[in-house]
């Protein structure tokens, strides 16, 4: 019947509560303790916490039951502008990605993407200052399905999904009357490997 009690109850029990759930004249604190020990070899033990009893699993198997649940996070809109431009222009410095967006950039954008392991650290560029160029990984690949740089959609296919906005549009618009030609073209050469 103690075991019972303990098994069902919603939180640990202290032996008076123990004692109102059973028969008059029953040695409880006697019959808790000879039931914690058969309990000892067991995957769960019978404890005692703060003057209260309970059943919890063995100390040597709580490793099993440990679960790990992977939250999604929802990536910012710069992440994620961040991210196009470092894809379809690597290797890029930090003022290139700038550029590009036309705002700066915080630093926290590119620590969030390097903790994801979609952008690494690519070498350094051979001009004053040597900045740091980015490119993206392995693990940045995996992530969305691809072979490699080439399978990213151009723009054609971003517009038929509807995934360009009409400033995107605007942009592009200005961009070719400016000479400067498809920012999301990747151009054929080989994709670089860091220094």
């Amino acid at each position: 019947m103690l075991e019972a009690v303990l098994f069902a109850a919603e939180e640990p029990l202290g032996l008076d509560a123990l004692a109102r759930q059973l028969p008059d004249d029953m040695p409880v604190k006697a019959l808790v303790e000879e039931l914690a020990a058969s309990y000892e070899m067991r995957g769960i033990n019978l404890v005692e916490r703060g003057g209260k009893w309970l059943f919890q699993t063995a100390p040597d198997l709580s490793h099993i039951l440990r679960r790990e649940e992977s939250r999604p996070r929802k990536l910012s809109r710069a992440a994620i502008e961040t991210l196009a431009v470092i894809a379809y222009h690597e290797p890029v410095t930090r003022a290139q990605v700038e550029e590009i967006r036309g705002v700066s950039l915080s630093k926290g954008t590119l620590d969030v993407l390097m903790e994801l392991g979609w952008v690494r650290p690519a070498g350094r560029r051979e001009a004053p200052g040597r900045p740091l160029l980015y490119a993206t990984t392995n693990g940045f690949l995996v992530h969305f399905g691809l072979t490699s740089r080439r399978d990213l959609p151009g723009i054609q296919e971003l517009k038929a999904a509807g995934l360009l906005d009409p400033m995107a549009e605007a942009l592009e618009a200005a961009q070719e009357e400016a000479g400067q030609g498809d920012l999301l073209a990747i151009e054929p050469e080989a994709e670089s490997e860091p220094d």
